[in-house]
């Protein structure tokens, strides 16, 4: 490995700082390209607990990178994948030749008559690597700067609307998706002529906030409820954590309570991917997948760049 140049440690040095009391430092990465350097976190965590090796973030992986003329035939709660497809081929056929398909492929593969079969169109318009880069620094930084752990800032950065300034069907909107009364709550104003949400540092410390105050004290208190031992730095507290930023807690612990006991967070968190309650469909099952797919994929671009890496708690030789 290349000696580190003194612009990283200098890049590290305010990160390291706060990190002593934190231990976020030592998931963070300095990235090297031309003059400048990039902090932001690693995926070493989620890489050490082999959440990388499951099924179900595999397969949102290949989501985010496979175009939308395309789509994955997959068996919904193991994300296997059966095939790959145009699109337009695929909706070219009848609602009786796909029904036709589905049951085949129940058939070759020894399915239940019951077992769902999702067919999934790429996306990899919306989930936009490039475009969300230059944020991921500074979503770092201003969580950093208001004492919330980082990994938060970048995994909401990732897939909630990468790199654009959307607004949802439901009126989310901004670089964290708030909706106007949580922005609101978390000292923002919203109305007819001033929206903050859409101010990176402004939106950035209404969520960081939101995590602080709610989401995380409520993912610890569900946790605790289950008979789970938390660490709040561990991957699957993290996911739950998230779980409860996009589907609130309410129905995060209805979800919990309707799994049952579980011997692990691990265990709770993909028994969850599989899991329906109260308002915790479909969509909710998919966002800690997709928060995983996005740590996954991002860490692979980084690596094939071919550009400096370096671990901000080793930067001392």
């Amino acid at each position: 490995m290349k000696r580190k140049t003194l612009q990283t440690l200098i890049a590290c040095i305010p990160f390291l700082s706060f990190a002593q009391s934190s231990n976020w430092d030592s998931e963070m990465i300095a990235i090297t390209e031309g003059n400048s350097e990039h902090i932001i976190m690693g995926s070493a965590g989620i890489q050490a607990a082999q959440w990388d090796q499951l099924q179900h973030p595999k397969f949102w992986q290949q989501i985010m990178i496979l175009s939308p003329d395309s789509v994955l035939v997959n068996v919904g709660a193991t994300r296997q994948i059966i095939t790959k497809m145009s699109n337009k081929d695929w909706h070219s056929q009848t609602e009786v030749q796909k029904t036709i398909f589905k049951d085949s492929v129940r058939t070759v593969f020894g399915l239940s008559a019951d077992e769902k079969i999702n067919v999934t169109t790429g996306k990899n318009d919306f989930y936009r690597f490039d475009l969300v880069f230059e944020s991921l620094p500074q979503g770092v930084s201003a969580f950093e700067q208001f004492g919330v752990d980082p990994w938060y800032a970048q995994s909401i950065l990732l897939i909630e609307s990468p790199g654009r300034m959307q607004k949802s069907s439901v009126g989310a909107y901004g670089p964290f998706q708030l909706m106007p009364a949580v922005a609101r709550s978390m000292g923002l104003t919203v109305n007819r002529s001033v929206d903050e949400r859409k101010d990176f540092m402004r939106s950035a410390y209404a969520a960081s906030q939101l995590l602080k105050r709610i989401c995380i004290p409520s993912a610890k208190g569900i946790a605790e409820g289950a008979g789970l031992t938390v660490d709040e730095h561990s991957i699957w507290f993290r996911l739950l954590t998230m779980h409860v930023y996009h589907a609130g807690a309410l129905n995060v612990k209805a979800v919990v309570n309707a799994i049952g006991p579980v011997a692990s967070g691990e265990e709770l968190i993909q028994k969850m991917w599989v899991t329906s309650a109260g308002s915790f469909g479909n969509c909710s099952q998919n966002y800690s997948q997709l928060t995983l797919a996005a740590h996954i994929q991002l860490d692979y671009i980084v690596k094939h760049k071919g550009i400096p890496v370096y671990n901000c708690n080793t930067i001392v030789e």
